[in-house]
């Protein structure tokens, strides 16, 4: 007997009809797995996102520092002399970075650099009337720190601007002093003072980093700092992030100087995200796991409620191979209906997240999406869980033999 093209589908729909509430319930199974895997790996992304972008959002991928003053160790004594055993590290001074116009322009030749921003950075005390708090006073060309760290897009009030004389300080540092945009401030070191102008207040993402932060401009920065000429470091910006520790470690072996990427600086962050990510990638594999458990069940007990059938087929001349189809058909159904309805639910998870979970400023905690190319994954996955499911119940109905499966 001839079978048309469409012979397998037919039957796999007319067995899933047949089984109504089997086919209801194992759609709302793979629809509650969907939703569950698709909602917390939307929320897991939002989260290590946000992390990731307060975190980096006030500090370069890589810094490149002067080295550290070290103390050599001492000569071994003599015979009949007392060895010297104790030494006490020199005091950190600030120094320039060796070179630092040339090592730039190398720097920004590296396919791997976004941005290079030279930077003096120092300790000073803020004055404003009888108030008084200590800074970290940090002189840089605003352009270029901007392609590093993205101030502009920080700033709260005023209009970030760098010109001699103006300083850009952290918002919670102007509560502490009263200052406003166009107030005034002194700036004193160990070896100068200066009055400068406050042009604009800016939000770095953390408290105590915003109560420290002024900026001034490069050359201000190195006369309050008594540095002419030089510079305490370079930032830099990468292309990709992640590569940070990898080009750290390389330069480290090419330049004399105390170089770390973000890694270094925030090791506890990265453990906690690659913790999160394991965590996350055991709750998606169980999930998963229980979709194919779920498919598999229901499909077996089809075998067995179906074998009459089955029998009735084969014996008008459907082959192995087809009946095989028909169960392998089923299982993608079955995954593909739920993976819809699960997409569905997890948009509805992710939309009450939103409305319902907001911080102390009445604004969400953090940005949540689906995006398309994970609703697709996520589909293909449920559809492949079908199908994997349905090997199983599927083979045993092909094995089935047609004489025996009518007598039963």
């Amino acid at each position: 007997m001839a079978w048309n093209l469409g012979f397998e589908s037919r039957v796999s729909l007319r067995f899933l009809r047949e089984g109504r509430q089997q086919t209801l319930l194992i759609i709302v199974g793979v629809a509650a797995g969907v939703a569950v895997y698709a909602y917390i790996s939307a929320l897991v992304s939002g989260l290590q996102g946000n992390t990731f972008t307060k975190t980096l959002g006030a500090q370069p991928h890589v810094t490149v520092r002067t080295p550290d003053n070290v103390v050599l160790p001492a000569a071994p004594a003599a015979s009949g002399q007392t060895p010297m055993t104790q030494t006490q590290a020199r005091a950190r001074d600030l120094r320039s970075l060796a070179n630092w116009q040339a090592l730039m322009a190398v720097l920004e030749q590296d396919p791997a650099v976004a941005a290079v921003s030279p930077q003096v950075s120092g300790s000073a005390l803020a004055l404003r009337g009888e108030a008084s708090q200590a800074v970290s006073l940090t002189g840089v060309d605003l352009d270029r720190h901007d392609r590093v760290v993205g101030i502009r897009a920080k700033v709260v009030a005023g209009q970030a601007r760098l010109e001699p004389g103006e300083a850009i300080v952290g918002r919670e540092l102007a509560q502490d002093l009263g200052l406003q945009v166009g107030d005034r401030l002194t700036l004193q070191t160990a070896t100068a003072s200066d009055a400068v102008r406050i042009t604009a207040l800016v939000d770095l993402g953390m408290r105590d980093v915003n109560r420290r932060t002024v900026l001034v401009t490069l050359r201000g920065a190195q006369s309050l700092l008594a540095l002419p000429g030089g510079v305490s470091g370079l930032d830099l910006s990468l292309h990709d992030p992640w590569q940070a520790q990898t080009l750290a470690r390389a330069m480290r072996h090419r330049y004399p100087y105390q170089i770390e990427g973000w890694q270094d600086a925030n090791s506890q962050l990265v453990s906690a995200l690659h913790a999160q990510s394991i965590s996350t990638l055991l709750i998606r594999v169980v999930v998963l796991a229980v979709v194919v458990l779920g498919i598999a069940s229901v499909l077996v007990v089809s075998v067995v409620q179906k074998r009459r059938e089955i029998g009735i087929l084969r014996a008008m001349g459907a082959t192995r191979g087809q009946v095989l189809w028909v169960f392998l058909l089923q299982g993608a159904l079955v995954g593909a209906l739920g993976s819809v309805v699960g997409l569905v639910l997890a948009v509805g998870m992710i939309r009450a997240f939103m409305h319902f979970v907001r911080g102390l400023d009445g604004l969400p905690l953090f940005a949540i999406d689906l995006p398309p190319l994970l609703a697709l994954q996520v589909a293909g996955i449920a559809t492949a869980c079908g199908v994997l499911a349905a090997v199983m119940p599927a083979r045993r109905a092909a094995a089935l033999d047609p004489a025996q499966a009518i007598r039963l």
